[in-house]
């Protein structure tokens, strides 16, 4: 069984954003030369996510103003964890939503996805460098 690591790293300037890391977890398991395996993608940071959706800019909005409700940004004295001189409570919140990894069967070389299935990277306390992980194991 083969293994192989790579690290993407993100520095978004804005606070939060979706970025399709898709063609780059491709790349990764073309570097790894597995056929048939596994593919894990974790956000390495308490304040980012990866997720599995559709790559549709109106989606991407719902997704902006869903998690605005369900964890607004402001005003930031809401969140205990704020008290300890943060102002990214909402971010640890909606990176729990929005979830930590994913993880994708390999077939013949390729990510096996269903119908529109991307890979994505979301900020919610950007304006710092952070770090995704691609763990690919298989044959």
């Amino acid at each position: 069984m083969r293994s192989y690591r790579k690290e993407l790293w993100f520095e978004v300037p804005g606070r939060r954003s979706f970025i399709n890391i898709t063609p780059k977890v491709q790349e990764a398991l073309a570097e790894s030369g597995v056929r048939e395996g596994l593919v894990l993608v974790n956000a390495m940071h308490i304040t980012a996510s990866v997720f599995i959706n559709d790559d549709e800019p109106g989606l991407h909005r719902d997704y902006e103003e869903w998690l605005e409700e369900l964890a607004p940004h402001e005003p930031v004295d809401h969140y205990s964890h704020n008290r300890t001189g943060e102002d990214n409570g909402d971010a640890h919140l909606k990176r729990q939503v929005m979830g930590r990894e994913v993880v994708v069967a390999v077939t013949d070389g390729a990510l096996d996805f269903g119908p529109w299935e991307q890979i994505f990277y979301g900020e919610f306390d950007g304006g710092r460098r952070k770090r995704v992980l691609i763990k690919i194991i298989g044959d």
